[in-house]
């Protein structure tokens, strides 16, 4: 099947979703703690296709803040996941603990045939991630990771250009550059921050956690193809705030014909999520949502293009899920759990570069 007929199936079974006579997909919300949780909710809310029928997180305090916030009944909260699962009979489980987490939620879910999103990065290590990856296989239970990024329509414009039109040449060069002034600078929750200054339960600071966006674009690009090697560096700029973790990361990854140069960090001026890629021929700079600029073959300057509207069931994470739970069609692209293994060992890797000083090697490990 064309990517072509995938997006029209996809656009016409949400619509499908959306009418007022289907029931809408049974949601339970796996753990609190990751502040975007308070958006998801709220854009949950004011949809019709899914029902929040059941919210987990062991502490009850938080449980009852979000209840409060959202107008939940006590009988939907819960302080034990299993219990919660068993109860209310979820289609689909979204994951809003801290990435350490994720595999205990994905096997719980596994074990019960439920479809799960967890918010990015997969796994704190690449033991995490392979064992969520068989829980998954063996159950045949769908499991997405949610990437802000992955329903950016300039980077699905991108991917036309250079994957679909091949209209750039073999691809070259790759850089991302994301992040924020820093978690505590932009106020995130209490909560949040905790889990997030945590090298255990984040598996790192900026490294992980915006490292993880460019980890998983230029895997989409590159076919789910590993790099040859990664070399990183990271370091605290501020000590005062992120004594136990980086703030500053830059990862470069090495392939036969390509390089890829990640610069994730809480130390920007600004909020970004850049990405460009380069070919032999030509490149595109996707800056945000929808800024995308470009240079191709014929072109004597740079322009500035619109990128098209994504498929309806490929905008948002909501539409996604609700997709996989209904099993209208597969995790593909930057969702699969395929290309966020390879994100997680890449993670991995720079922070074992980091901690050595050395370039290591992927082949093998």
């Amino acid at each position: 099947m064309t990517r072509g007929l995938i997006a029209l199936v996809s656009f016409c079974a949400v619509l499908g979703a959306q009418t007022p006579d289907a029931k809408p997909v049974r949601l339970a919300i796996a753990g609190l703690v990751h502040g975007h949780v308070a958006g998801f909710l709220r854009s949950a809310r004011l949809r019709r296709d899914v029902e929040i029928v059941g919210v987990f997180d062991p502490d009850a305090g938080l449980t009852a803040s979000y209840a409060k916030a959202n107008g939940f009944g006590p009988e939907i909260l819960f302080q034990d996941l299993g219990t919660m699962l068993d109860r209310v009979h979820p289609e689909a489980v979204a994951t809003f603990t801290s990435t350490s987490d994720h595999a205990m939620v994905v096997e719980a879910c596994a074990a019960r045939k439920i479809a799960v999103m967890m918010e990015k990065p997969l796994a704190v290590d690449t033991a995490q991630a392979r064992a969520i990856q068989k829980a998954a296989s063996k159950s045949g239970i769908a499991v997405m990771v949610n990437y802000e990024t992955t329903w950016y329509k300039s980077h699905g414009e991108i991917w036309k250009l250079i994957k679909e039109q091949n209209a750039a040449g073999e691809i070259r060069r790759m850089v991302a550059m994301d992040g924020h002034e820093g978690p505590k600078e932009i106020h995130v929750q209490p909560e949040f921050l905790s889990w997030l200054t945590d090298p255990v339960k984040n598996g790192a600071g900026a490294l992980f956690d915006f490292g993880c966006y460019g980890a998983n674009l230029m895997t989409w690009m590159m076919g789910n193809q590993r790099p040859i090697a990664v070399t990183a560096m990271g370091q605290t700029d501020k000590p005062g705030i992120y004594a136990r973790v980086d703030d500053d990361a830059t990862i470069l990854l090495q392939y036969p014909k390509a390089q890829g140069v990640i610069q994730a960090s809480w130390t920007w001026p600004f909020g970004r999520k850049d990405f460009e890629v380069y070919g032999e021929k030509g490149y595109a700079i996707a800056t945000g949502g929808d800024g995308l600029r470009v240079r191709l073959p014929g072109q004597r300057s740079e322009e500035t293009r619109q990128p098209g509207a994504l498929p309806a069931a490929e905008s948002d994470p909501i539409s996604y899920l609700t997709g996989l739970a209904r099993g209208r069609f597969k995790p593909a692209g930057l969702n699969t759990l395929e290309n966020n293994v390879i994100v997680v060992e890449i993670l991995e890797a720079a922070r074992d570069s980091v901690r050595t000083g050395r370039k290591i090697a992927l082949q093998g490990r």
